[in-house]
């Protein structure tokens, strides 16, 4: 290029020199640096996920390797958690079967001798309407009378008798929702406060009694519950215990390069998870199973009383219930013993 000394050939680049760092001078004391913040690195949600779906599937093959062990322990929590369950399956069927009787909870309203049959018919018409009333069956005099000749015996005695002394009946049957012994109460009074009506009759002596028998089977079967998951708890902090000594020296070789104590926790409270939901499975069947081998004999028995009552086995509602409720006791017995025994580890 015109006006530019041509380099030669294999000639070394000149520089410029670094600039001079300049000296701080005597006593100026030492120079003030701001330290670099470094945030700790969240994992993301997938790689959290990842890790726990790994221990997840982890600590459920180190059970299937060990088949008999596992099953004795599962075995033993689903006997104890399908006790309660199988109880207040029980209880359903029960307190079912009191609502399907015919008659047993219906009120009698005794009319008045001048009511007639038009009047009793519309009065019957109107109750029907009535949002905590069923079914509502009128029997007449003459029926009555005819009733009554059929089955006591008096046949005679009745002929005797120059007039009917039997009065019009209504027979009101409650709804479900209101056969309790207050529901029962309130409507007995509301019947009995009708025009027309002589007496309103109902043997709530019987409604209280059954009330008051299946609230107390209600609450043992629950004290008996908790009873059984305390036992539950122990099973499983017990089996957890074990399996912690036993892998003791990988925890202290684990803690020695660093591992914390959440990533050594882990894998024993899937292990207890896993426990907890064998158990309920278990439980599941073994209830499924007896009301099963129940069922014919009930419907037998049902069906000498003219009735198609069946034993309800679990629902699907009490199913995933019994289901959660195992793997929250495992999740917990695990979580107990492993924050109890876990301290005591050190590497020494």
């Amino acid at each position: 290029m015109i006006g530019r000394r041509p380099r030669k050939r294999g000639a070394a680049v000149r520089r410029p020199p670094p600039p001079k760092r300049q000296r701080r001078p005597r006593g100026a004391g030492p120079r003030l640096t701001w330290p670099r913040l470094r945030w700790p690195r969240l994992a993301s949600p997938r790689v959290y996920a990842a890790r726990h779906l790994q221990v997840l599937v982890e600590s459920l093959g180190r059970l299937a390797r060990q088949p008999a062990a596992s099953l004795m322990t599962a075995a033993v929590i689903g006997i104890a958690l399908a006790l309660p369950s199988g109880l207040l399956t029980l209880l359903d069927n029960l307190q079912r079967l009191s609502l399907s009787w015919e008659g047993t909870a219906s009120i009698s309203v005794f009319l008045h001798d001048e009511v007639a049959g038009d009047r009793a018919r519309r009065l019957a018409e109107e109750l029907r309407s009535w949002p905590e009333i069923s079914t509502v069956n009128y029997i007449s005099r003459d029926e009555a009378l005819a009733e009554f000749r059929q089955h006591s015996g008096f046949g005679e005695v009745l002929d005797a008798l120059e007039t009917n002394p039997l009065p019009g009946v209504l027979v009101v049957e409650p709804t479900r929702q209101d056969l309790t012994p207050a529901g029962a109460e309130v409507l007995l009074e509301r019947l009995q406060a009708l025009e027309g009506t002589d007496l309103a009759q109902l043997d709530l002596q019987w409604v209280q009694r059954f009330a008051a028998l299946m609230e107390i089977g209600r609450r043992g079967v629950l004290v008996a519950g908790a009873l059984l998951a305390l036992a539950v708890l122990l099973i499983v902090g017990n089996t957890i215990r074990l399996d912690i000594q036993n892998r003791r020296e990988e925890i202290e070789v684990t803690k020695l390069i660093g591992g914390t104590d959440a990533f050594i926790r882990r894998p024993f409270l899937y292990t207890g998870f896993w426990y907890g939901v064998g158990g309920a499975l278990l439980a599941w069947m073994l209830v499924q199973l007896a009301f099963l081998l129940l069922r014919g004999p009930v419907a037998h028995l049902a069906g000498l009383y003219d009735s198609s009552f069946l034993l309800q086995p679990l629902g699907l509602l009490d199913s995933l219930t019994l289901l959660l409720a195992g793997a929250l006791l495992g999740w917990l017995g695990s979580g107990l013993a492993v924050s109890r025994h876990l301290r005591d580890i050190e590497p020494s």
